[in-house]
């Protein structure tokens, strides 16, 4: 395993067992026979290749937004695109791999070198709402504290709106937006192929992201780590509760998953 973990990781090594509501939430009441069909998830990133085996069908209409830096306007270009790192593709097929038929969104904010421009950043998030995804996944955040209003508001429309939010927290111990609000879904990486509820703030989850194999561009694969992986697992699983019972808001999605989760004991307090 790699030596060097991802910041946010350490809960899950070894997984602790976590209090839970002790609601009788059970995989077949919150998954029923879900795959994610009717449900849009946008992915939020570097673009999608959608002809990669484990992405392809069913795809959403999505964008790929760009910052002018001579006006200082935010571009937006409806439409297909190619993903210019690998990043989005992914997130994608980790999503598709949980949630088979739902529809994968692309909305492209950052470029060649996975990086890019908070306005984007946002005005991608809204794009998406805007056009019906009903989850959204964030491998991606800002670390500018200039930034973080902005994320809280387009975070609380999304939650109003009755959009899932699934954010990777960062890979180093520092404030990241929107990664840290309570309104989202906050996921680190673990070791293990299956979801953990974190038993301390500001992560929510744990999931698979630790020496992981993932989509990337050309068709071809690649081993990674990060909480970047992790996200899109939960994304997937999130996907398809909503599948099964699309009158759910998002912390009502939030809870089902916590009692769902392999460390979770009802009426059992951290040991730690």
């Amino acid at each position: 395993m790699t030596d060097v973990l991802p910041a946010w990781s350490d809960p899950f090594v070894p997984p602790r067992e976590v209090r839970t509501s002790g609601l009788p939430v059970s995989e077949d009441w919150a998954f029923g026979d879900s795959q994610g069909a009717g449900v849009t998830v946008a992915v939020i990133d570097s673009g999608v290749d959608a002809e990669h085996p484990k992405v392809r069908e069913p795809i959403a209409p999505g964008a790929a937004l760009s910052y002018d830096a001579g006006s200082g306007d935010v571009l937006v270009a409806e439409g297909p695109h190619e993903d210019l790192y690998g990043h989005g593709t992914a997130c994608a097929a980790i999503i598709r791999s949980q949630a088979p038929a739902c529809s994968i969104m692309s909305v492209r904010v950052l470029g060649e070198r996975l990086t890019g421009k908070g306005p984007v950043f946002a005005a991608g998030l809204r794009w998406a709402l805007d056009h019906g995804a009903r989850v959204l996944n964030l491998s991606l955040s800002s670390s500018k504290p200039a930034m973080a209003e902005l994320f809280r508001e387009v975070a609380d429309e999304a939650a109003h709106a009755g959009a899932v939010l699934v954010c990777a927290m960062n890979n180093i111990a520092a404030l990241t937006y929107p990664s840290q609000f309570a309104s989202v879904i906050s996921v680190a990486a673990a070791a293990e192929d299956r979801l953990l509820i974190a038993d301390s703030a500001p992560a929510d989850f744990g999931a698979p992201g630790l020496d992981v194999t993932v989509a990337w561009l050309d068709g071809g694969f690649l081993t990674v780590t990060g909480n970047s992986f992790a996200a899109p697992w939960v994304a997937g699983l999130a996907t398809r509760v909503i599948g099964a019972h699309p009158e759910l808001r998002p912390y009502e999605v939030k809870t089902v998953l916590r009692n769902l989760a392999a460390n979770a004991r009802p009426g059992v307090t951290s040991s730690r």
